[in-house]
C-alpha cells in the first residue's frame, strides 16, 4: 500500500512514523505475520544419516506440507553431464520399487494431495500438499523414490525426450531464455553459474547410465538433504515417521564442494544474438555477492527501485514517459555463490536500442551520484515488508522460506529477522551498493535483434 501527501510523500502529517505506519497494516493484513510464529516455534532434529528435518505446527487448517530441499542444482554439474540436475526432477516422477511408474502422482492424488517440483542453478526441490491424515502415506512414497529410484533404460529414454523437447521450446518460443543463455555464459568466464540449467542440447542427448547412477547416488543422498514439514502435524509423530522411514536410507560420502570462484570482470563484455524477432530485446547483467553477503538486503530493494511498480525509477522513465520499452523488470537470484543481478528489457522499436541502452546507464549513473530519495526508499520498503509477510502468511509459505533460509542465507532462524534487515537499509546504502557494483567493467550487455537490424 503506497499513500501519497503533499506534505511528506506519506499520506499522513510529520508527527507520525511511517514505519509504525506500516506496521499497523501489516498487523491489521497480516496478522498470522505477527505474533503467532516465532523462531523458537520451529522445531528441528538431524536423523543418524545426516538428513535435517525442520517441523512448524500449524492447526490452522486440517493440511500440511512436506519440502525437500536437495543441494543438487547445475552448479553441481560439470560439462558433459549438464542438465542432469532438471533431468533427476522429472525422473523422480517415474517409478521406484514399490511405487511403479506414475504411481506417485496417482497414490497422492488418491490421498487427497498433490506435488510440484523446481529446480535451479543451486537446489532442487519437491513439495508435497496433503491432508494431514495422509502424512505416514506421504513419508512411505518419498522413501520409496528416494532409496530405490527405477532407473530403467526405456524410461531414461523417454524422459530424455521429453527434457529435449523443453530445450528445443525454451529456446524457440522465449527469447529471453534465448538471451539469457548467451549473456549468462558470457558474463561468467570461469563458475558453473555459466551453463544454464537445462543443459546443453550434446549433454541431454549423451547422458548415459553409469553418468545416472553416480549423479544420483552422489546428491540423492539423505546427508544432502533439508526436509521442511509446516502444518496441522505432531512433532513427535514426524519424528516417529521420519525414523522409520527415511533414517535407514543410508548416507553417502558428501559431493565435492564447489571450488572454483569466478575471478573479478576488468571490462565490460557484450553477445549480440540475431533471431527474427518483432522487437529486440536488451539484459544487462552485473556482478553481485551470494544471499548470505551482507549487501543482499540493499541490492534486493535497489532491484524494486528500479523496476517495482509503475513509479520505479526505469519502469516510469523507459515505458511512460519515454515510450522506449514495452516490458522490463529486475531480478537478483538468491544463491549459494557470487551471482548476476539483470536487467531485462523488451524494446518498443526496431530502432531505439542505442538509445534504450544509454537510458538505462543513465538512470543507473544518477542513482550513483545523486543517491536517492527519502520516499523512493520508504515505498520499496513498504512493498518488500507487504511482498514478505504474506508470503508468509500460508502453511506452503512458511515452509518455502524456511527452508530457503535454511539453505541460502544459512540458518532458518534467520527468516524472523529479515523484515528488520530490510528496515535497517538506508538511502547511503543504496547508493554505496550502485556505485560498488553497478560499474561498467562490471557488466555484461547483451541484444537480441533481427539480423538485419544494426544497433
Amino acid at each position: 500500500m503506497i499513500l501519497n501527501n503533499r506534505e511528506n510523500g506519506y499520506g499522513f502529517s510529520k508527527m507520525y512514523n511511517p514505519m509504525k505506519y506500516l506496521a499497523l497494516i501489516l498487523i491489521l493484513i497480516c496478522p498470522s505475520a505477527f505474533g503467532k510464529t516465532v523462531a523458537e516455534d520451529v522445531q528441528s532434529f538431524t536423523l543418524e544419516n545426516g538428513m535435517k528435518i525442520l517441523v512448524l505446527e500449524d492447526h490452522s487448517i486440517p493440511n500440511a506440507n512436506m519440502y525437500f530441499f536437495w543441494k543438487v542444482g547445475s552448479r553441481n554439474e560439470n560439462l558433459g553431464i549438464t542438465g542432469l540436475s532438471h533431468f533427476f526432477e522429472h525422473m523422480m516422477f517415474n517409478g521406484a520399487k514399490k511405487y511403479g511408474p506414475k504411481m506417485f502422482d496417482n497414490v497422492m492424488e488418491a490421498n487427497g494431495g498433490a506435488n510440484n517440483a523446481y529446480t535451479n542453478q543451486d537446489v532442487t526441490v519437491y513439495t508435497d500438499w496433503f491432508p494431514s491424515t495422509a502424512m505416514e502415506i506421504i513419508f512411505d512414497l518419498e522413501s520409496d523414490r528416494i532409496r530405490d529410484l527405477a532407473l530403467d533404460s526405456a524410461m531414461v529414454e523417454s524422459e530424455r525426450g521429453v527434457v529435449y523437447s523443453e530445450y528445443t521450446t525454451y529456446l524457440e518460443n522465449s527469447n529471453y531464455s534465448l538471451l539469457r543463455m548467451q549473456v549468462q555464459s558470457t558474463a561468467f568466464f570461469a563458475h558453473p553459474y555459466r551453463w544454464p540449467v537445462i543443459g546443453y542440447e550434446s549433454d541431454i542427448l549423451g547422458w548415459n547410465r553409469d553418468d545416472l547412477l553416480q549423479y544420483f547416488k552422489t546428491y540423492y543422498a539423505p546427508n544432502n538433504c533439508v526436509v521442511v514439514l509446516v502444518g496441522d502435524l505432531d512433532f513427535e509423530n514426524v519424528k516417529a515417521l521420519a525414523k522409520e522411514y527415511f533414517e535407514p536410507i543410508p548416507a553417502q560420502s558428501p559431493p565435492q564442494q564447489i571450488r572454483t570462484k569466478e575471478p573479478p570482470q576488468n571490462g565490460e563484455k557484450r553477445v549480440m544474438v540475431h533471431k527474427k524477432v518483432s522487437t529486440p530485446s536488451m539484459m544487462i547483467t552485473y556482478h553481485v555477492p551470494e544471499a548470505i553477503h551482507d549487501d543482499y538486503y540493499a541490492l534486493d530493494l535497489f532491484s524494486s527501485i528500479l523496476s517495482e511498480g509503475n513509479s520505479s525509477r526505469l519502469r516510469k522513465s523507459l515505458i511512460f514517459d519515454k515510450n522506449l520499452a514495452v516490458s522490463l523488470f529486475t531480478y537478483m537470484p538468491r544463491s549459494f555463490d557470487p551471482n548476476l543481478f539483470t536487467i531485462y528489457v523488451a524494446s518498443s522499436a526496431d530502432s531505439i536500442v542505442d538509445i534504450l541502452e544509454n537510458e538505462i546507464f543513465s538512470e543507473i549513473s544518477g542513482i550513483i551520484e545523486n543517491g536517492i530519495t527519502e520516499r523512493e526508499l520508504q515505498k520499496v520498503k513498504n512493498q518488500k515488508l507487504m511482498e514478505f509477510y504474506k508470503g508468509i502468511e500460508t502453511i506452503n509459505g512458511k515452509a518455502s522460506m524456511l527452508g530457503n533460509y535454511e539453505l541460502f542465507f544459512g540458518d532458518y532462524k534467520k527468516l524472523f529477522t529479515a523484515a528488520d534487515l530490510y528496515n535497517k537499509v538506508t538511502m547511503n546504502d543504496i547508493k554505496r551498493v550502485a556505485e560498488t557494483y553497478f560499474k561498467p567493467e562490471n557488466r555484461t550487455v547483451g541484444m537480441l535483434i533481427s539480423p538485419e537490424i544494426k544497433p
